[in-house]
């Protein structure tokens, strides 16, 4: 049978830059806001109290956290790896708004919206569709999508890991879609169930597979394309709800994840944990296996609470590493 060796997970965009960059990116990111509603959002005043010097020693733990993740997914070397990611108006748009996709087709090429190049990802189809069948089977109605025009898969939550972690594209990838942005999404229990019915599904499996899980999405964060028309409530561009990711984060390092179903959508829409849902689908297949390593960390120059987590599941431990957030 199919077997889970490795859950990885992290948020991504400002994750992957130096926090030099920051400052220039979030005024990007400020702008995009202005030219979207008219008018431009204050400066989160939580950025004077941070210099670039603190950042860059607290962004030294995410940083090693991220190296760890590339080495452990180097040295399993699994045979697939599914990469959980949400999508923001690149791969599916209004006019084919899926709450969850999984892609079957046989290869895609990592690159931005309108680009032309990229690197090319062989996809394991013979897995994404043995998944799509099982999932359907136990009334999990998957969308699936063979094909994506030009083969360009555009959605950086999935470009930016997949550039991070295997640049060389050497471990045949599973694209898997979550809905976080638009409104409906999927509650966080119905993520965590998602996840419960794909680790069933690969324990059915004939082929002997050792298969990673990567969950791609950010802890607390408003930004300018948050569904601003669909909140209510006191955040602007910027904030973190650093309380509510602490609280979640304590409870997945002590091996809780499954508190994620606690939550309801307007939780994650209250405090800006939309893209929470590839984490929920993530921690449904690990069935409250505590973390080797879980690091948190709020960055209000870098707009987001950013986290990086690993669980291995080839080995038995009689403790867990997990960094427990400060």
């Amino acid at each position: 049978m199919a077997r889970i060796v490795a859950g990885l997970g992290s948020s991504h965009a400002y994750t992957f830059l130096d926090p030099e960059q920051w400052d220039s990116r979030r005024q990007f990111t400020r702008g995009n806001y202005a030219r979207r509603y008219g008018t431009e959002p204050p400066e989160r005043p939580e950025v004077l109290d941070e210099t670039r010097e603190g950042n860059q020693a607290r962004y030294m733990r995410i940083r090693e956290g991220l190296h760890h993740l590339r080495a452990e997914f180097e040295r399993l070397q699994p045979d697939a790896w599914v990469l959980i990611g949400d999508d923001q108006d690149e791969n599916y748009r209004e006019e084919n708004l899926p709450q969850f996709a999984i892609y079957t087709g046989e290869e895609v090429i990592s690159t931005g919206r309108g680009g032309a190049d990229g690197t090319r990802y062989r996809c394991d189809a013979s897995l994404a569709r043995s998944l799509l069948t099982g999932c359907v089977e136990a009334g999990f109605d998957l969308a699936s999508s063979r094909r994506f025009p030009n083969d360009a898969l555009i959605s950086h939550a999935h470009r930016d890991i997949l550039t991070f972690l295997d640049p060389e594209a050497r471990v045949p990838l599973v694209p898997l879609f979550v809905n976080a942005i638009h409104v409906p999404a999927p509650s966080p229990g119905r993520c965590y169930q998602l996840g419960q019915v794909l680790r069933q599904v690969m324990g059915q499996q004939a082929d002997d597979k050792r298969i990673a899980l990567y969950a791609s999405g950010g802890w607390s964060h408003f930004t300018a394309g948050y569904p601003w028309p669909h909140y209510q409530g006191p955040h602007t561009v910027g904030s973190i709800a650093t309380d509510f990711d602490r609280r979640l984060a304590e409870q997945v390092a002590r091996g809780r994840g499954s508190a994620v179903c606690e939550l309801s959508s307007q939780d994650l829409l209250a405090n800006g944990g939309i893209e929470l849902r590839s984490w929920c689908v993530l921690l449904g297949a690990l069935d409250d296996l505590t973390p080797d390593q879980l690091v948190y960390e709020p960055f209000f120059r870098g707009v987001m609470g950013m986290a990086v987590g690993y669980w291995n599941l080839e080995q038995t431990r009689p403790e867990a590493l997990a960094d427990l957030p400060r």
